[in-house]
């Protein structure tokens, strides 16, 4: 009797540890068994004390934890924005059942500025897309549901065809007996009659081969000659802040634009001369950006009233002591402008390697709105497509924008004689309501003379 009812104490806690262990739920399972000889025998059972009339000691003792589960469902949620950013519209990169890994983007939300990239938080399976492919959200609101480590669910493979049956056995025809040798001729065959009359006939390039229409595809309709027709395609957010935001600076600037134009013969001598020790240097390119970001950054210096903008919450006008200049991008998604922040205190190296680097960001749709916050002063170059003549239109909330454009070679008078030279034009946009013509036209000039002869950035002339 009281062997039956030790083996009956085994066979339940071996039998529930191996439960536990099979079915995954315990992250810790710690089984405790020993015997000892002696006239009384004890028994702790989850942490019970038995008293047994034996000639053993035996102890099970089980510690269980809060059972977790290996698949576990999180919720991620939409990132928290910028301040100025209140909600963006969500384009699904993902779908149900798709297997991401960690990091990989799952969906992007675009906003009024950038669009942000929500990645998984872990490798995993989305199980479930909590908001349409468009749909507007905000910062904390759930976006999809991830199964972390549940393995992607398999497809449904095609049934196999059935094989071919056997093709049936063809009967073997009966064996044709051989034909009859044919008898040899002994006597030439008679000659035809040549006919007297003359035959038609035509070259070979007058016969023309008819042509056959060309079958139009099975459920494709053919176009008719000269058909019309349109499409709808919503505009992104972005676009439609771009085109808010502009049409806000035509309403609110007494925008006016002064022009110039800048001879580059000296800068671009400078940039063939040390293009590649600057690159072996600094491993970047030399550009002509690098010298009107410092050439405008020069002359905002020297006429702060352009670095200025006017609060009109409070009427009134802030001078701003530092250079943070605003460097037109275009990206398929549309124009972004990130930020070079302290010109004043960077040389030729270091705007080339700030630019190229967000430059790379835009590109890559990796811009933050960090990296186009504030701004005092914008600069677009349409030349790079080829532009030879614009007027930019200011980036509000700031008082200016200068526009570059492509360089061509024109005649020009230079001491009394036509030469041929590499020739720009500059246009300076500014809101009138600030700065008047005077500082304009002289802020333009000092980037045309900075530009033209570098030497004086060095003296400060």
């Amino acid at each position: 009797m009281l062997l039956l009812w030790r083996s009956r104490c085994l066979g339940r806690a071996l039998g529930r540890s191996l439960r536990a262990l099979r079915q995954g739920n315990c992250t810790l399972a710690r089984c405790s068994l020993s015997g000892v000889a002696g006239s009384q025998g004890l028994a702790y059972m989850n942490s019970r004390k038995l008293v047994v009339n034996s000639s053993s000691v035996f102890t099970v003792r089980y510690f269980r934890t809060t059972a977790v589960r290996r698949d576990d469902v999180v919720t991620v949620n939409t990132p928290a924005f910028a301040e100025s950013v209140t909600e963006g519209d969500v384009r699904w990169e993902k779908a149900v059942g798709d297997t991401v890994a960690e990091d990989e983007v799952v969906c992007e939300i675009e906003t009024d500025k950038t669009s942000v990239q929500v990645p998984a938080p872990a490798a995993g399976v989305i199980e479930a897309l909590l908001v349409p492919d468009g749909g507007k959200v905000e910062g904390g609101t759930p976006l999809f549901k991830l199964r972390k480590t549940g393995a992607a669910p398999a497809k449904a493979k095609p049934a196999a065809a059935p094989p071919p049956p056997p093709a049936a056995p063809e009967p073997v025809a009966a064996a044709a007996p051989p034909p009859a040798a044919a008898p040899v001729p002994t006597t030439m065959p008679p000659v035809p009659p040549v006919s007297i009359q003359p035959i038609d006939s035509k070259p070979v390039s007058a016969v023309k081969p008819a042509a056959a229409p060309a079958a139009a595809p099975p459920g494709e309709a053919v176009p008719s000659k000269g058909a019309r027709s349109e499409h709808r395609v919503k505009m992104n957010r972005m676009r439609q802040r771009i085109a808010q935001r502009l049409k806000e600076a035509q309403n609110t600037c007494a925008m006016l634009t002064t022009f110039n134009e800048i001879d580059m013969s000296n800068i671009r001598e400078m940039r063939a001369v040390h293009k590649d020790p600057f690159l072996k240097k600094h491993n970047l390119k030399l550009g002509f950006m690098s010298a009107f970001v410092k050439a405008a950054a020069f002359a905002l210096q020297d006429q702060p009233v352009v670095n200025a903008v006017i609060d009109d919450t409070t009427k009134e006008i802030v001078y701003r002591d530092y250079v943070d200049i605003s460097v037109a991008v275009a990206t398929p998604r549309g124009l972004v402008v990130p930020v070079v922040r302290n010109v004043e205190n960077m040389n030729f190296a270091d705007i080339e390697r700030a630019i190229y680097e967000l430059g790379e960001k835009a590109r890559k749709n990796e811009l933050a709105i960090e990296d186009m916050d504030g701004g005092t002063f914008t600069i677009s170059n349409g030349g790079v497509f080829g532009s030879l003549f614009g007027t930019p239109i200011i980036n509000p909330p700031q008082s200016a924008i200068l526009g570059m454009h492509a360089i061509f070679d024109r005649p020009v008078a230079v001491g009394g004689k036509i030469e041929v030279r590499p020739m720009m034009y500059v246009a300076l946009t500014y809101d009138h309501r600030l700065i008047d013509g005077r500082e304009a036209v002289t802020f333009l000039r000092k980037i045309k003379a900075a530009v033209e002869d570098p030497r004086v950035l060095l003296l400060d002339l």
